[in-house]
């Protein structure tokens, strides 16, 4: 008697159940809830008051905070990831500042001070948010070149503004740690079906059932810790939205005319190297960047990170400072993951 094969998913898909499926998007939330409670030293549990406030096409007003530099040559606005905050690019910030480069990090909506914190606002507002925040900044910076950086979730909606319509000139998109994740059917089917029924179910991180490192920069995850501006709770709804972003973005082409850079850690656990490799496979015509040693909080992981973007800004055909689009180009030479990951 013959026995059936039975199909089965890759085993990197298979390894996402709901539960590990949460993981990844309660990181910030992991980070809030170390054992035991330790306490804040200086300014790590400073609220900074938004440098500025914008007011969108629907009235919504959104906290910008701003580092400028002193005689700017190029600026660029900045879009934290899931969880976090204006205050994601208090590492980076000051280096670009002092090269020149001013740094404009508004508040995602749903996140830091802005309106409706913790629900999810839908992929096309958090897009068109940000197709007003370029106008806004080019109103602004008219003279300067404008570069559009995004990290994890904020990657995912940059890389998503720059291919709509009505945005402002881009000099270039800079996609750190990009959540370009498609989850597997079958984990994305309960995940939305468990979202019927519970959508304002909350996680917190004592709820995250694998430890994820997401830097080992101690320092920054300490301030990630202590800042008021941490979204500290996630809603089900809220996750699944970002499901839902991440798959979206994981499908759509890079802009054909805008330089693009795409920083990637090698131990990211975050976004695994299987979709980041097909992403890459992807974007042949991008500038890849792979970082020995990061983690998915890139900037604040590995300070050769920044410096590979300002090279990149200032000399863009120039090899990275870092050699990681040397070995990123290995890496992808040897496609470690195109049967699963087309």
């Amino acid at each position: 008697m013959t026995r059936k094969t039975r199909h089965t998913q890759p085993r990197h898909a298979r390894n996402l159940t709901l539960a590990c499926l949460l993981a990844p998007f309660l990181t910030l939330q992991a980070c809030t809830h170390p054992r035991p409670t330790p306490q804040p030293h200086g300014q790590e549990a400073a609220l900074i008051p938004p440098t500025t406030t914008l007011t969108l096409s629907d009235k919504t007003t959104i906290p910008i905070r701003i580092w400028a530099a002193s005689h700017p040559k190029a600026v660029i606005l900045a879009l934290h990831g899931y969880g976090d905050s204006r205050d994601a690019w208090e590492w980076p910030a000051p280096t670009l500042a002092d090269s020149a480069i001013t740094t404009i990090a508004p508040d995602q909506r749903g996140f830091g001070q802005a309106p409706k914190r913790g629900q999810w606002p839908g992929t096309r507002r958090m897009v068109q948010d940000t197709i007003e925040e370029a106008n806004w900044v080019h109103t602004h910076y008219p003279t300067l070149p404008l570069y559009l950086m995004g990290e994890s979730m904020g990657a995912a909606t940059a890389l998503l503004a720059t291919t709509r319509p009505g945005i402002s000139p881009i000099a270039g998109t800079i996609l750190v740690s990009p959540a370009v994740l498609n989850i597997d059917p079958a984990s994305r089917t309960l995940l939305n079906l468990i979202t019927l029924i519970a959508p304002d179910w909350t996680f917190t991180g004592e709820d995250v059932p694998i430890k994820v490192i997401p830097t080992t920069n101690i320092a920054a995850m300490r301030r990630l810790y202590f800042d008021p501006l941490t979204l500290k709770t996630s809603r089900l709804d809220s996750v699944t939205g970002l499901v839902s972003l991440m798959a979206t973005a994981s499908h759509t082409p890079a802009p054909a005319r805008t330089p693009l850079l795409i920083l990637y850690g090698d131990q990211d656990q975050l976004v695994p190297q299987g979709p980041m490799a097909s992403f890459w496979r992807r974007t042949p015509t991008a500038r890849h960047d792979l970082i020995p040693g990061g983690h998915h909080l890139l900037l604040r992981d590995r300070p050769i990170a920044t410096t590979d973007i300002l090279s990149w800004i200032e000399h863009p055909t120039r090899p990275l400072p870092s050699g990681g689009d040397i070995a990123a180009a290995a890496w992808i030479a040897t496609d470690p993951y195109s049967s699963e990951y087309p």
